[in-house]
């Protein structure tokens, strides 16, 4: 069958693009299969709300709503911090400003206002206090400094999140994290996802990324941040019935999958280190987690990706993001693709 032989090309391609395309594995369809459900909307399933409570646990945050995806925990978190006419700083290449559709604008009145992040994925927080509006009905009023962390692969340093944390809470603004892939900067920092959630008044967290789950993010906070939050997932057309089946796989998934993140970043350390033994292509910064990034200025990276995918190899941009489904064979498959391509430039 035509269906079969499609599926059977995709499972065979080695797909770098991101950590969003992992495959649930069989103990997490079991447990899925097995998830007693009931009726989230009305705060009754019992999957969805163990899942809640442990995400609670592991952030030492009050409350937490299961939500759809990444980018509605985002929005959630921009329009129960701020109103209309409010206005959140964010990185020029953040999540909640430049790839989430402009929801918080569209949809929450909310502007944004972007600051270029630095090498290290950091906000200049000099910029940030200089960016604050005066409190004058000439400009919107600013009400909250969202981080990412990863950004683009990079962890944030703790000592840089406690300085952020006390500014913010000195100048009187709020603070929320993309923290889509908190857990892999948990790990490489060798903390509890809890020391890092302490700086900030809310966090997303996203489980089908690195944790491997089909579906499904959640947001952490206060209670009635939360509280505004699941009302606001409700008019978003977030409220979902029997999520017990989806959301067992989030519990799976922070119960089996959190450690064995460091094998992504492992695996990932193993491609930027024969990336640095290249003569033409190079990284455009040093590997931290499960994302290795080249240099656009190193190497055509249109031509690359094109000569990666006559080889089984899937890129989205100047990135490679190791996964659940990556392993060490394909780790050396795409190290031997690399070579030759890059031996191939040596031609005149």
């Amino acid at each position: 069958m035509p269906f079969l032989n499609d599926l059977t090309m995709a499972y065979s391609v080695i797909d770098l693009r991101s950590d969003t395309v992992t495959q649930p594995t069989a103990p997490m369809l079991d447990a899925m299969r097995a998830a007693a459900t009931g009726d989230d909307v009305y705060g009754e399933d019992p999957t969805v709300n163990q899942l809640e409570q442990l995400a609670m646990t592991l952030t030492g945050k009050a409350a937490a709503v299961y939500v759809s995806s990444g980018t509605q925990g985002n929005l959630l978190a921009l329009m129960s911090h701020c109103e209309r006419g409010d206005e959140y700083i964010a990185g020029q290449q953040a999540h909640t400003y430049k790839y989430e559709g402009g929801g918080g604008a569209v949809l929450g009145g909310i502007q944004p206002q972007p600051l270029p992040f630095n090498h290290r994925g950091e906000l200049d927080l000099d910029e940030v206090v200089r960016t604050i509006k005066p409190d004058d009905f000439h400009f919107a009023r600013t009400r909250l400094v969202c981080l990412e962390n990863t950004q683009a692969g990079q962890v944030l340093a703790m000592d840089y999140l406690k300085e952020y944390s006390t500014l913010m809470q000195a100048v009187g603004l709020q603070r929320h994290l993309d923290g889509a892939r908190l857990f892999n900067a948990a790990v490489k920092l060798g903390v509890e996802a809890m020391d890092i959630c302490q700086y900030f008044d809310s966090v997303s967290i996203c489980l089908s990324k690195g944790l491997g789950c089909p579906v499904g993010s959640l947001l952490v906070g206060d209670v009635a941040l939360i509280q505004r939050a699941r009302r606001l997932r409700k008019m978003l057309g977030g409220g979902m019935r029997q999520a017990g089946v989806i959301a067992a796989s989030g519990i799976f998934a922070l119960q089996h999958h959190v450690q064995r993140l460091q094998d992504d970043h492992a695996r990932a350390a193993q491609l930027g280190r024969a990336i640095v033994d290249l003569q033409h292509i190079r990284l455009a910064s040093p590997v931290q987690t499960n994302m290795v990034m080249l240099d656009p200025a190193s190497v055509d990276i249109k031509t690359l990706s094109t000569y990666l995918e006559t080889q089984g190899i899937r890129l989205s941009g100047p990135r490679l993001v190791t996964h659940l489904n990556i392993t060490d064979t394909d780790i050396q498959q795409i190290i031997d693709a690399l070579q030759r391509f890059d031996a191939s430039m040596h031609k005149p």
